[in-house]
């Protein structure tokens, strides 16, 4: 599937930042979760610009590609950050339901 390739690129990109000693994903329940170890000299650095180095590598990622994502921080340990991040495909309405919608698929143009 193409979010599996887009979640291989996107850690491909976080593990080469400077900042990141190592990451991977790591699905509970169904909800995927990034893990991100920082080395401890560089904590007060990630915790500044960690958000903004995920949505860049994110964006790297999606490049081109009908895909959204979706991060929170949920936790830190040991240097550890844990992030529920999630990319998902947005869904579009297929039919007409008649409410006369602003995103009505038979106002949509055809290419």
């Amino acid at each position: 599937m193409e979010l599996e390739q887009i979640w291989f690129t996107f850690l491909d990109e976080l593990k080469s930042d400077e900042l990141v000693e190592g990451c991977f994903r790591k699905n509970i329940t169904g909800i995927p979760f990034l893990y991100v170890h920082v080395s401890a000299e560089r904590v007060s650095e990630w915790e500044s610009r960690g958000s903004s180095i995920i949505a860049v590598c994110s964006k790297k990622a999606m490049f081109r590609k009908k895909v959204t994502v979706e991060t929170h921080f949920v936790r830190v340990s040991n240097n550890l950050y844990v992030y529920r991040h999630r990319f998902f495909v947005p869904q579009e309405k297929m039919f007409c339901c008649g409410n006369l919608c602003a995103d009505c698929i038979r106002l949509r143009k055809k290419a």
